[in-house]
């Protein structure tokens, strides 16, 4: 019997969710704001997550559709220690044994990681993207599709690493960094900054 799983935000990036998720998963609903006119999987509205009177049966996981980072954490700051998250992994996506990965992550269509790479909680790994040997993704922490971690790399809670992104090996990113589309990152990004270009450059702090 499949696990039963209910998805929190119901639009584009839940969409993706779902999909990889119907393989290992019974979709029960979604939660959000409010019920969504738009509805291309057809499952039930279940009510807002955060209304205090919203129930759910103990054998139900939950798992975000939502691809901000910073929306990600403040949800969770006020549900986790209500909801059990669980990892959605899609069955293409290719993850060493020896990985050591958190709750609440989503690793999308054709992702890589390698061996003694750590990921921490509510991760976005999306599509095509690698991480490779001995990399530490903390939290919240969203890399774009085809985005490239060369082994060690170090990347700060709530970063986002745009897509189709090389970051060098041994390269530490900081906390709340956004690393623009197509960037090489070759060098340290202190915590707060935008950086892009190839090679990448700071373009706010």
């Amino acid at each position: 019997m499949l696990d039963k799983l209910i998805i929190i935000g119901y639009s584009g990036h839940a969409y993706v969710v779902i999909e990889s998720a119907l393989s290992d998963f019974t979709i029960v609903g979604y939660c959000d704001t409010k019920k969504m006119d738009h509805n291309p999987y057809g499952i039930e509205y279940l009510g807002n997550e955060r209304d205090p009177n919203f129930s759910f049966s103990d054998d139900v996981k939950f798992i975000l559709g939502i691809g901000d980072n910073n929306i990600r954490k403040k949800i969770c700051s006020n549900l986790s220690h209500r909801f059990y998250f669980t990892n959605v992994i899609d069955r293409s996506a290719l993850v060493s044994t020896s990985v050591i990965i958190g709750n609440g992550n989503f690793i999308n269509k054709n992702v890589c990681v390698n061996a003694q790479a750590r990921i921490g909680n509510h991760c976005i790994l999306n599509t095509g993207s690698i991480v490779e040997h001995e990399c530490e993704i903390s939290h919240f922490v969203h890399i774009g599709p085809g985005a490239v971690l060369a082994g060690n790399v170090k990347v700060g809670e709530c970063t986002f690493v745009g897509a189709n992104s090389v970051i060098k090996q041994g390269v530490k990113v900081g906390k709340n960094v956004i690393i623009g589309a197509g960037s090489v990152v070759i060098r340290d990004v202190p915590d707060n900054y935008i950086v892009a270009g190839n090679p990448s450059k700071t373009i706010k702090k």
